[in-house]
């Protein structure tokens, strides 16, 4: 195991591995954590009691964080008619149909999210072996294939969020950046805990969220009492 250094055994003294917190109290514990010399960000890794190999104990969704993740999103929009127009003005950075799924194919990849109309999903779904890997493939449960371009393009930008459980049973979303207050982060950590207690699938036996922890791009990570992260909205 590589050597840490001295910023990271820093901001190790000061959190308890042991310790499951209060969420908070592991905003706080994570934004002191972070202490490289950029703006990090913060992620939320949460283990739920599912079997991902199981279609009916999936666990997949999109949830738009009230405070954003600090990061302007790049969207691409397979659109074309009226609706590529729309697109265009409601701020999508690219717009096309065949022409855009070429260059994609060529290898070209710089967005951050991908929408598309239905009518377009023949064009788009040849991609699906390059965006999917990478989760920019549209997909109708997350509301980036759908005739509502604007809304998407908008959700999007204003800070929305993909979340899927992946083979380990686990899901990794960004909550923001270090910079944010905590006020922000918690927040944002609020909406996305409700938005996976109420995304449980039927199937789910036992304790459905076994673990959280929050961690910054470069520091430690902190370990949250999954009762409590789970209970958030109740707290509004």
């Amino acid at each position: 195991m590589p050597k840490r250094g001295k910023k990271y055994q820093d901001s190790v003294k000061v959190i308890d591995r042991m310790t499951l917190y209060g969420p908070a109290e592991g905003v706080k514990l994570v934004r002191e954590a972070a202490k490289a010399n950029f703006d990090e960000t913060i992620e939320a890794h949460i283990r739920l009691g599912v079997d991902p190999r199981r279609s009916d104990q999936q666990v997949r969704g999109a949830v738009v964080l009230p405070y954003g993740t600090g990061k302007t999103k790049t969207v691409l929009v397979f659109a074309t008619g009226e609706k590529a127009r729309e697109a265009e003005e409601a701020g999508a950075d690219y717009v096309g149909g065949e022409d855009l799924a070429q260059k994609i194919q060529g290898g070209w990849l710089d967005f951050d999210a991908a929408v598309a109309t239905p009518d377009m999903m023949s064009v788009v779904g040849r991609l699906g072996k390059i965006l999917g890997p990478r989760g920019l493939m549209p997909n109708p449960k997350t509301g980036t294939v759908t005739f509502e371009v604007a809304k998407a393009i908008n959700e999007i930008k204003a800070g929305k969020v993909e979340y899927r459980v992946d083979k380990s049973g686990i899901i990794h979303v960004v909550i923001g950046k270090a910079s944010f207050e905590e006020g922000m982060l918690i927040a944002n950590l609020r909406v996305l805990s409700d938005a996976i207690v109420k995304a449980r699938p039927a199937a789910a036996k036992g304790t459905y969220i076994k673990s959280v922890a929050l961690a910054p791009t470069m520091g430690p990570s902190v370990r949250l009492n999954p009762q409590l992260f789970a209970q958030m909205v109740a707290e509004k």
